[in-house]
């Protein structure tokens, strides 16, 4: 009787010591495995049907029929030298030029912070202040600053006996104009990265080089720079996905097209016009996925630049 009870409890204490093992040699990953479902269900998803929809001629309504066409769509951009090839340029400039002035100046911001000085704590608020608004109320709020007829730049440039300019209505300053916006608008956070990476840098080296003679160039040059490539790197992978993806502040400013001309359309405008105002799902989608392998490709440079300069 004794033996017939003391059984099933040993069994049930084994079970339970079993149960208790499998989750303790698991729990790393149970616990992000409601992370690894999000990102299944709100990034891998979605991709993985926009690359269905690229091979297909869906269009119109979402319910509609459609079919596989193969490389059709993707062989369409890549023949399309009207708005794909241009927009491509301009996505690859508009990128190159805002990440390279906002790398320089979020430098010398980050030099002259790093010094102490009255009202710094102020000075360091203060520039943070492009960085609270939204992209579409900066994008408005430029809009009527460079605003031909009335704006206040051009009234500036009027009372200082210059030239009055377009700036965006003129389809030659357009793609320029914006890249200024955005460099208005995220230098700051340029600055903010790489002053916290130079906080950090040791100052023994600086010391050293003091003692050896290095005057201030030397001492920015093979020293600041190299300890703080990883830094640069950093933000300036973060800023060139942002930089790469801008849509906000063109659609606010030129609107559909980038512009009557399409002078300030780049890949994200493009995109949204073949999707949202043409219905064209499939060619979006292909367009996108070129979109997504020129971002993959983008950061893999700057990756590739980031570990030649730290050899």
């Amino acid at each position: 009787m004794t033996a017939t009870t003391t059984t099933p409890a040993l069994s049930a204490a084994s079970r339970s010591s079993a149960a208790s093992t499998w989750v303790n040699k698991r729990v790393r990953g149970i616990f992000i495995l409601p992370s690894i479902i999000y990102i299944a269900v709100m990034i891998i998803f979605p991709i993985a049907y926009t690359v269905f929809l690229s091979f297909t001629n869906s269009q119109g309504a979402v319910s509609r029929p459609f079919r596989f066409v193969g490389l059709d769509n993707y062989i369409y951009w890549f023949t399309d030298t009207v708005r794909f090839w241009p927009a491509a340029g301009r996505t690859v400039y508009y990128t190159a030029f805002a990440l390279v002035l906002e790398l320089l100046l979020g430098l010398a911001i980050a030099l002259l912070l790093r010094r102490t000085f009255r009202g710094q704590g102020f000075v360091r608020a203060a520039i943070l202040m492009p960085l609270v608004a939204t992209p579409v109320a900066i994008g408005m709020m430029w809009l009527l600053i460079l605003e031909p007829n009335i704006g206040m730049a051009n009234y500036v440039l009027q009372n200082l006996g210059l030239p009055q300019q377009g700036f965006l209505t003129d389809p030659d300053q357009a793609l320029n104009t914006l890249i200024w916006i955005d460099v208005w608008q995220w230098t700051p956070m340029m600055a903010l990265i790489l002053l916290a990476g130079l906080t950090s840098l040791p100052d023994e080296p600086y010391e050293a080089a003091a003692v050896d003679g290095a005057n201030a160039w030397q001492r920015f040059r093979h020293l600041t720079v190299p300890m703080l490539w990883p830094t640069m790197a950093a933000a300036t992978m973060l800023r060139a996905i942002d930089a790469l993806k801008s849509f906000d502040i063109i659609y606010a400013t030129k609107g559909r097209g980038g512009g009557s001309r399409h002078e300030a359309e780049t890949l994200n405008i493009l995109a949204y016009g073949e999707s949202f105002e043409h219905s064209m799902y499939g060619r979006a989608s292909a367009l996108l996925m070129v979109f997504l392998l020129l971002i993959v490709a983008s950061l893999a440079v700057i990756q590739i630049l980031r570990k030649a300069g730290q050899r």
